[in-house]
């Protein structure tokens, strides 16, 4: 409440049941903008059933209750190295659409070929800050880096194939 931005519920690690009753009880509080994450299917679904206004992205494994969204302020451009970062990518966009800003995706932007960076140019250039979600080495975020001159935010995912070690050598990079 002091920031202004929405409540996020860790849904990892907690029964269906228990993230139901902290929805619940932030709800009763305030009504405030909620977010819970990440969340799968039985989840959602007890969430569902105390909140009726859920919106959810069942892919990206997250589902909010927007309450008093900002109207959008800024742009920001989140792009995904390849197919399989577009979890990700999904709910880094959900997330920036709860706090107040306009969201425009390019997905499967890999390095590997830089004719697609190119393809991107426009929207990457005119975002206010650009969200670079990538696997492998995650090469993509210091590419975008020398092409904007906004804030770009490097998130490292565990997807890719060779030595992504889990997401460590893209944490790394």
């Amino acid at each position: 409440r002091r920031q202004g931005v929405p409540e996020a519920v860790l849904a990892e690690g907690k029964t269906p049941g228990q993230v139901a009753a902290i929805v619940s009880a932030l709800l009763t509080e305030g009504g405030e903008t909620i977010l819970v994450t990440p969340a799968d299917a039985a989840t959602r679904a007890a969430v569902r059933a105390v909140a009726g206004d859920v919106e959810e992205d069942p892919d990206a494994r997250v589902l909010w209750i927007a309450r008093d969204v900002p109207a959008p302020a800024g742009t920001v451009c989140v792009v995904s190295a390849g197919t399989s970062d577009g979890p990700v990518v999904r709910e880094v966009a959900a997330c920036a659409r709860l706090f107040g800003t306009h969201v425009t995706m390019q997905e499967d932007v890999g390095v590997a070929g830089l004719h697609r960076v190119a393809l991107a140019l426009d929207d990457l250039r005119a975002a206010d800050c650009v969200v670079v979600v990538a696997g492998q080495d995650a090469a993509l975020a210091s590419v975008v880096g020398g092409l904007v001159a906004t804030p770009v935010i490097a998130v490292p995912t565990s997807t890719g194939y060779g030595v992504a070690a889990g997401g460590i050598t893209a944490l790394l990079s």
